[in-house]
């Protein structure tokens, strides 16, 4: 049996969303001249939009449009909004390089762990591919970030919380829905792997943690790093065993116990 694991890259592989993603958002704003700054609260809102883009998107009112000399043609709009992106891009991932964004506790650990039992490995994430390299390097190291598939950005035509990316992924890395086992953090990523038929862990992240997470097979605060960071349950629908740290062992406790989910649907 071939198995795989599956990332949601912000906030599962490094809490990036509040101090890299959000910076960079306001950063572009400024350099470009426009009328907006978000706040923490503001972007506590806009999480909940998949997609850089189409985070960026949702400020063009008729108004801001008015307000910053926008065209209001839809077109030239598209071409506007990619070309914050990507200086929003290259801000962020300036950022991840410079070492400013922890990894999150027991990914590195669950990576390892994975590669050596012949797991296949992958990110599936609705921000820029490039952004995603860069956060998935800086966590796990050059060699092993070499072990992954990552499906980013633009793959799909139709982002988290639809479930087009997992069901890519799964048919690109030949394993079966009953085979893989997703990590996300937030409500519209769960939303996605399940109507994909994935078991899902979530590791809630800062913007998550009060997001409904009914249809997780299990919820903690993190993956875990004994001695010095252990997980904490918060959900434990399977009841499976605590030992301080997610492992494969629970990954393949939780696949056997979870119902199976027909595809596409959430």
């Amino acid at each position: 049996m071939t198995r795989a694991l599956i990332f949601d890259c912000d906030g599962v592989l490094a809490d990036t969303e509040r101090d890299g993603h959000l910076p960079a958002f306001n950063e572009t704003f400024e350099h470009f001249g426009l009328p907006v700054r978000w706040s923490e609260a503001d972007y506590a809102s806009l999480v909940r939009i998949g997609g850089g883009k189409e985070r960026l998107s949702s400020v063009l009112t008729p108004s801001f449009i008015e307000r910053a000399g926008l065209p209001a043609d839809p077109d030239e709009l598209r071409t506007i909004v990619a070309g914050w992106h990507a200086f929003k891009t290259e801000r962020y991932t300036t950022r991840i390089r410079a070492g400013e964004l922890p990894g999150r506790p027991g990914i590195a650990r669950i990576v390892q762990e994975a590669h050596a039992a012949g797991w296949r490995l992958a990110v599936a994430s609705t921000s820029a591919e490039e952004s995603v390299r860069a956060v998935l390097e800086h966590v796990v190291g050059h060699e092993a970030a070499a072990w992954f598939s990552v499906y980013a950005g633009d793959t799909v035509p139709a982002k988290k919380p639809a479930p087009d990316i997992y069901l890519l992924a799964l048919a690109d890395l030949r394993v079966a829905s009953a085979d893989a086992i997703v990590v996300e953090d937030s409500a519209i990523g769960l939303r996605a792997a399940v109507a994909a038929g994935i078991t899902t862990v979530v590791t809630i992240s800062s913007y998550t943690t009060h997001e409904d997470f009914t249809r997780a097979a299990l919820v903690v605060d993190s993956l875990g790093d004994l001695p010095s960071t252990p997980s904490r349950i918060i959900q434990n629908p399977a009841r499976v065993a605590d030992p301080g740290q997610v492992g494969l062992d629970t990954l393949i406790t939780l696949a056997h116990h979870s119902p199976t989910i027909p595809q596409g649907r959430p």
